[in-house]
């Protein structure tokens, strides 16, 4: 079974309708049909719920938009796991430590670090991301990149 890697930046896209949405849509689609497997790190968890409470709070969503997409990510995740289609890389001192290389390499912030050593920790053949840095260092770093960025 092929596995994709989801960074943040994509994952928000199954819950908030944005460009890219449709791509990351399809995906769900195939995991729960069981032909790919998605992987995130569990930093991204903390990460979405961030960007959803930052949403609601600028006003981009309304209370029940807020509520609805937390408890479809959180529901929708934990079914995912039950069912062995989604995998969680864990944050792990030698993930973490791993992630130094890339950091001092690319100058980029820790959190993005983490999304590629954590997409080479599962062997995902494809990572998706809309953030831009991530596109080029993925890249460098020989991942099969899904740019979701306009």
């Amino acid at each position: 079974m092929k596995t994709i890697y989801l960074d943040t930046s994509a994952i928000i896209k199954r819950y908030i309708q944005e460009a890219g949405t449709d791509i990351i849509t399809s995906l769900y689609s195939k995991a729960w049909l069981g032909d790919v497997k998605i992987s995130f790190s569990l930093w991204n968890i903390g990460e979405v719920l961030g960007v959803l409470d930052k949403y609601y709070k600028r006003g981009w969503l309304n209370r029940e938009d807020y509520e609805l997409a937390r408890l479809e990510f959180l529901g929708e995740t934990l079914k995912m796991l039950k069912l062995r289609v989604l995998r969680v890389v864990p944050v792990k001192p030698l993930i973490i430590a791993k992630t130094w290389r890339l950091i001092e390499k690319y100058h980029i912030y820790q959190a993005d670090a983490l999304q590629i050593v954590s997409a080479m920790e599962t062997s995902a053949e494809e990572f998706y991301t809309a953030n831009q840095i991530l596109c080029r260092v993925g890249s460098e770093e020989k991942l099969e990149v899904k740019c979701l960025v306009q």
